[in-house]
C-alpha cells in the first residue's frame, strides 16, 4: 500500500490534540501539505523550528513505509510560502552585493531545506556561485556567493 503522506500528518496533529484540516497539493518532486488551523503559531514555532521538525517526522514516517515515497513539504498558514519569497528576495540582494562588489558574500546559517531554495533560485544566475559552507564553532552551515570565474 503507498504510503499516504496527508492521513499520517493528521493522525500526528490530533494525535498531539490540534483541531486542523490538512490539504494535500501534488508538487513537482512531491507534496506538499498545507495545514488549517487555529493554532498556527504553534505548530510554527520559533523561526519555524517545529514547522521543519513535523516535516522532518512526517518524512521519516512515509520513507519506513515506502523507501520510495515522494517528500512530503509541511506548510502551516501559507508560513513556509511568506518564509520562502523573503530568503529569495535576500539571496537575490546578496547576489546583486557580488556582481556590485566582485567580493564573496555570506548569508547567515540555514538549515539544509533553506539553503536548498537559495541554491535554487541562484543556479542559473552566470555571474553568481554558491557553496555551502561550516560555520566556525557550530555544526550549521552558511552559503557563500562569489563571482563565477
Amino acid at each position: 500500500m503507498p504510503a499516504q503522506p496527508k492521513e499520517i500528518l493528521e493522525k500526528i496533529l490530533t494525535s498531539l490534540g490540534f483541531a486542523v484540516t490538512v490539504e494535500e497539493h501534488k508538487l513537482e518532486d512531491g507534496f506538499l501539505l498545507d495545514v488549517k488551523t487555529e493554532d498556527s503559531g504553534r505548530l510554527i514555532g520559533r523561526q519555524g523550528q517545529t514547522l521543519a521538525d513535523l516535516q522532518y517526522i512526517t518524512n521519516r514516517i512515509l520513507f519506513q513505509q515506502d523507501a520510495r515515497a515522494p517528500k512530503a513539504m509541511v506548510d502551516v498558514g501559507g508560513y513556509r510560502a511568506q518564509a520562502r519569497e523573503a530568503l529569495v528576495k535576500r539571496a537575490m540582494e546578496a547576489a546583486d552585493k557580488v556582481r556590485r562588489w566582485g567580493d564573496a558574500v555570506e548569508m547567515e546559517p540555514l538549515n539544509a531545506f533553506d539553503r536548498r531554495i537559495v541554491h535554487q533560485a541562484l543556479r542559473d544566475d552566470p555571474e553568481v556561485e554558491t557553496n555551502s559552507v561550516e560555520v566556525d564553532g557550530t555544526d550549521k552551515k552558511a552559503i557563500l556567493l562569489r563571482p563565477r570565474h
